[in-house]
């Protein structure tokens, strides 16, 4: 390319307009940039410029903190729960597990004359393979009322005295008296078959001419019914009630108003007047309340007394009252006639005191 053709310099209109007025235009469009931004960058001080971020991103820290609290099911599991309460033999293997660490603590002390250690006291939880330190608890059970052994009468005895024979024998026959009497007093048993008898032809024809009467009844009644109902649906006729008429109504209202309210005050002042005698009828109303509470007491006990609680299906059975007859009463022990088992008498015992369920009586064959 050739050069750029070089303008005159004669006159001073030349050189003004030869002189380029770039940089000058550029620097005014910066100032008013500037002026319009808030000021030039390169003059600005650095703080304003810049800053550091300090603030916290509050969501992501939560995200952070609800994984780290997250805890699995099998540990959650493990960790005590507020709302169950805890057993009460491991309560007493808490207390005897902090007695015996306070009492190895304390001669500890008086051996070696040191400082009580910092250790955390025993826990709850107890090594099941360490045999040494497990802490045993004896299990406490409920006093029977009914004595593991039962002492018979004397009368019972294979030679008995004859007063005391008599005792027992009369014993024995009150109980079965009460079974009979129970027996026949009770709620006859609903029937499993219904004897029937056969109806001859002739028997037929009566009962069927018996139904056919029933029919005809049963026809006249529903029309005589249906006859009623038609009067009633017929429409009735109102009366006019008279002036006089209603003032005499409103007038007897009234009266009947007047006197219940006079028999509500007459009954009222009567009942004042006998409140002593209601306070007596409620004393004795308490004390039949208490003697029957007493009474429903000292029959629950006597009750346990003759057998146990219900435990399961079948309703314990006492064994039958084991006693002699007149006739084998001998008097020694060779000519004793067999009577039941200790085996079967300990085993009743155990039902009886309400240590194993009753079961079925089995026949035996």
């Amino acid at each position: 390319m050739g050069k750029k053709a070089k303008s005159s310099r004669k006159g001073k209109k030349a050189w003004r307009a030869n002189i380029s007025t770039e940089d000058i235009e550029e620097y005014f469009e910066n100032n008013t940039k500037d002026a319009l931004s808030g000021g030039s960058l390169s003059n600005a001080p650095s703080d304003s410029l810049f800053y550091v971020d300090k603030s916290r991103d509050l969501s992501v820290k939560r995200k952070i903190e609800k994984s780290r609290e997250k805890v699995l099911r099998c540990d959650s599991l493990l960790q005590r729960n507020p709302f169950v309460q805890p057993i009460p033999s491991s309560i007493q293997k808490k207390k005897q597990a902090k007695k015996n660490v306070k009492a190895v603590q304390t001669t500890n002390d008086k051996n070696d004359h040191s400082q009580k250690d910092e250790s955390v006291p025993g826990s709850s939880s107890v090594d099941l393979w360490d045999g040494e330190d497990a802490v045993k608890t004896k299990k406490k059970f409920k006093p029977s009322v009914i004595p593991a052994v039962e002492v018979e009468p004397p009368g019972c005895s294979f030679n008995p005295a004859h007063e005391s024979h008599q005792d027992a024998l009369a014993i024995a026959v009150a109980d079965e008296m009460q079974k009979i009497y129970r027996d026949e007093l009770g709620p006859e048993p609903i029937p499993l078959t219904v004897p029937g008898e056969v109806i001859d032809e002739e028997e037929k024809y009566f009962l069927d001419a018996d139904g056919e009467d029933d029919d005809d009844q049963n026809e006249n009644l529903i029309d005589n019914g249906d006859a009623d109902a038609d009067v009633e649906k017929r429409p009735h006729k109102t009366k006019m009630v008279t002036r006089v008429e209603m003032n005499r109504r409103i007038r007897c209202k009234e009266q009947l108003r007047a006197a219940a309210e006079a028999k509500k005050v007459e009954e009222l002042s009567k009942e004042i007047d006998s409140l002593p005698d209601i306070l007596q009828e409620i004393a004795k109303e308490d004390e039949e309340k208490n003697k029957r509470h007493l009474r429903r007491i000292v029959a629950k006990k006597e009750r346990l007394k003759a057998c146990p609680p219900r435990l399961g299906k079948h309703k314990f059975m006492p064994a039958p009252f084991q006693v002699l007859l007149s006739e084998e009463k001998t008097g020694s022990l060779r000519q004793l006639k067999g009577c039941c088992t200790l085996v079967k008498d300990r085993f009743k015992s155990l039902e009886k005191r309400g240590l194993v369920v009753p079961s079925k009586k089995s026949s035996g064959k």
